[in-house]
């Protein structure tokens, strides 16, 4: 095999964060503080401590927004307030839970090692098809 050739995509998301983030998002609703308005957003990044958000709506750092997302793999809905730490316009905006219960922390960690296992299985699986057809 090559050893110059790109591994999948996945690989690099997981090894350039300083801790796990997956797409493990199946449903995700959010409102800013204080108003009823629902805001669109696409599938975020996860993290056990928040998520980046993909949304065209532009938020000020410290901004308080009501979150309430359902995980893929359990199906656990987790239902929290975020702080947003950044935001990049048109883009989206990077949250840290707060207020967090111990509970739903510990499902979203869970949540996210089965998907980083999952995504580990996926390359070791690819890898191993492209070792064969180097033969």
């Amino acid at each position: 095999m090559n050893s110059k050739r790109k591994q999948p995509a996945i690989t690099p998301a997981l090894k350039s964060q300083r801790e796990p983030r997956v797409h493990g998002v199946r449903y995700i609703a959010l409102s800013y503080e204080g108003c009823s308005e629902q805001i669109q957003v696409r599938p975020p990044n996860l993290s056990a401590r928040g998520m980046f958000i993909n949304t065209a709506r532009i938020f000020p750092e410290g901004a308080v927004l009501n979150l309430r997302f359902r995980l893929a793999y359990t199906n656990v809905e987790v239902q929290t307030r975020c702080e947003v730490r950044h935001c990049i316009p048109g883009v989206g905006v990077g949250v840290e839970f707060i207020g967090i219960s111990p509970d739903a922390h510990a499902k979203i960690a869970r949540e996210i090692e089965m998907e980083t296992k999952s995504l580990t299985q996926m390359v070791k699986r690819t890898s191993g098809r492209e070792k064969k057809k180097a033969r």
